[in-house]
Order: C-alpha cells, then sequence, then structure tokens
C-alpha cells in the first residue's frame, strides 16, 4: 500500500513537472513570436528609444558605435528585451495558470487582480521613465558637461544605461502590489506599516541611490514615487483588507489575557 501511494505522489510530481514545462515553453514562444515580428523595426525601435537624448544633445554631436558589430548586436539587443517586456502578460498568465489550481477561493479572488495591476504598474514605470525621467536626467548630464566635451554616447551603453532605469522604475511601481502581499500573507500589518512611513521614506532615497545613476535628479525621481506608491498600497490595504489591520497583534494579547 506504502509503495502504491509513494508511485502516485511520483506520478503526480512527473505531471508537475511536465506542465510546468509545458508552461514555460509557451512563455518562450511568446517571447520568440514577438521578438521576430520585431526584428524588422529594431533599428526604429533604437531611434525611438535614443530620441530623448538626441533631443538634448549638442547641436553637431551624435551617437557613435564603439566595438565593430555594436550597429548589429545594439538593435537586436534591443529588441530581445523589448519582447520579454510586452511579452510579460503572456509569462504572468503562464504563471498563474500553473499556480492558480493550488490556491484557495479567497486567494484566488485577490490573486488575479494583483496580477492585472502588477503588469498595468510595470508598464507605467517605463513610461513614467521614458517621458519624464529620461528627459529631465539627459538634459542634466549634456548642460554639466565640462567646457571643450563634446557629448557623443556609445549606442551599447546608452542601451545598458536606459534598461537599467526602465527595469528600476518598473520594480519600484510593484511597490503597491508588495504592500499589500506583505498585509495579505500576514508579515506584517495596516498599523506597523503606518508607523513605520519615516524609514519608507529614508529607503526609498537609498534605493534610489542604489537603483540609479549618481545623480540627485533620478535619485529624487525614482524615491518620490515609490514613497507615494507605498502611501498608495497602504490605502489599498486597507480597502481591500481591512481585517488586517492588527491581525497580527491578536496572539500576542490572548497570550497576555
Amino acid at each position: 500500500m506504502a509503495e502504491a501511494n509513494s508511485s502516485d505522489q511520483e506520478l503526480s510530481f512527473l505531471e508537475h513537472l511536465v506542465e510546468l514545462r509545458s508552461r514555460l515553453l509557451k512563455a518562450c514562444l511568446a517571447i520568440l513570436v514577438i521578438l521576430l515580428a520585431l526584428l524588422p523595426f529594431a533599428r526604429k525601435l533604437y531611434a525611438w528609444l535614443s530620441a530623448p537624448l538626441m533631443a538634448v544633445l549638442p547641436e553637431g554631436s551624435t551617437m557613435i558605435a564603439i566595438d565593430v558589430a555594436s550597429p548589429f548586436l545594439t538593435p537586436f539587443k534591443l529588441a530581445l528585451l523589448l519582447s520579454f517586456i510586452l511579452a510579460i502578460p503572456i509569462v504572468l498568465y503562464q504563471l498563474w495558470a500553473f499556480v492558480a489550481p493550488a490556491l484557495y477561493r479567497e486567494e484566488k479572488r485577490l490573486a488575479r487582480p494583483l496580477l492585472y495591476s502588477s503588469v498595468f504598474l510595470f508598464y507605467a514605470g517605463c513610461a513614467f521613465a521614458y517621458f519624464v525621467v529620461f528627459p529631465l536626467v539627459f538634459g542634466f548630464f549634456t548642460r554639466v558637461a565640462p567646457e571643450g566635451v563634446t557629448v557623443m554616447t556609445d549606442i551599447s551603453k546608452y542601451l545598458d544605461f536606459v534598461m537599467t532605469l526602465f527595469l528600476a522604475f518598473g520594480v519600484t511601481f510593484e511597490v503597491p502590489i508588495a504592500t499589500i502581499i506583505l498585509v495579505a500573507t500576514g508579515v506584517t500589518t495596516i498599523d506597523q506599516l503606518t508607523k513605520a512611513r519615516g524609514y519608507v521614506l529614508v529607503g526609498a532615497f537609498a534605493l534610489g541611490m542604489m537603483l540609479t545613476p549618481p545623480d540627485v535628479i533620478s535619485q529624487t525621481l525614482l524615491a518620490l514615487p515609490m514613497w507615494l506608491l507605498f502611501e498608495a498600497g497602504v490605502l489599498m490595504a486597507r480597502i481591500l483588507l481591512p481585517h488586517r489591520r492588527t491581525k497580527a497583534k491578536e496572539p500576542a494579547d490572548q497570550a497576555s489575557s
């Protein structure tokens, strides 16, 4: 009998592995399809990405390619990264489809809107970086260049720089989701988060220093939205999870009584 149960468990484990493999293949296929669709427009996509810098470069300045293969590899790398970013909804859906059967009904009710919101907030963070942060940061960098120095940025280094900012702001805009998850799982409470508001503000500026280039503008533009999004997450937790306000304190109160 024990051998039969062990065989059933092993079969169930293998079935889960097969399903996980299928989900991963579908996610990779989605990325590949989007990549093939973007490759013919890779050069135009890079021109669009470099527009915020080109708009503030001094007259006569251009971008340069230091490495021999950069004119080909850099647009290709951009297309690949954009393929992954655009495929995030499909990747997350495959992850959701794999995990959902193991969730309780209450967990599914909360997880689905959080999943949709996380995708929207990530894209919102990337849009904020492109339309708000890039013009300010690149304008600042070109204005503070020493006299006699011509600003001519390497296309590969520029791509690495902006993708770092995209990732930093995309992840930063997930703060409300992380806040709600921490409250929902009982890691912390709404009251504890409210009392820690000052520490969160200091931590936001510390993270801004680590995740962005060493300039005050980009650090501030990352830290302030992070703090405001934390406040939004606390507000949403109050609305969605009012019963979690002081739940973590109940065991201690019961023990003392």
